[in-house]
């Protein structure tokens, strides 16, 4: 056998099991997904709410619950509850953020626009965009569902 001939299986096979190793790997992400996942409802008025904390740019105050993690992307999904009157600084995050508001009003600054939201707003946070929370004083807490496309991390902007 030639070796111009040995040289093309050799190549052959490591094309092959590169690619059944990915379809390996790919399987088991999808697997371990559906394996680790399970059913989930919940009422807002029986959450397991944390230590209210804060300070350092987020609001004195704040509470989280947590739900879930995304076992593939390490994403957290959670609840955030923000008392009337208080500010979270301006920072971004690496990954998207999506967020539901699901009880009160807040305002949010994306990039450089404003945006007023109520019970029942949704709002999409890019990655890698500053944005910013207030909570009107004099009125109730507000309450957000928070799910990140990837692991949670904060840079607070110095303005």
């Amino acid at each position: 056998m030639s070796l111009r001939i040995s040289l093309i299986r050799l190549l052959l096979i490591a094309l092959a099991t590169a690619v059944l190793a990915g379809l390996t790997l790919y399987n088991q992400n999808n697997t371990s997904a559906q394996e680790v996942s399970q059913p989930l409802a919940v009422n807002l008025d029986e959450l397991e709410w944390g230590p209210p904390g804060g300070g350092n740019g987020t609001p004195l105050g704040l509470r989280t619950a947590r739900q879930g993690v995304d076992p593939v992307n390490g994403g957290v999904t959670y609840y955030a509850m923000f008392p009337a009157g208080t500010h979270f600084d301006t920072h971004w995050h690496t990954f998207d953020e999506h967020v539901a508001v699901v009880k009160g009003e807040l305002t949010i600054v994306l990039g450089d626009k404003e945006h007023h939201l109520k019970t029942g707003s949704y709002v999409l946070i890019p990655g890698k965009l500053n944005h910013s929370w207030d909570i009107p004083a004099g009125g109730s807490e507000a309450i957000i569902l928070v799910s990140r496309r990837g692991p949670a991390d904060f840079h607070f902007v110095d303005q």
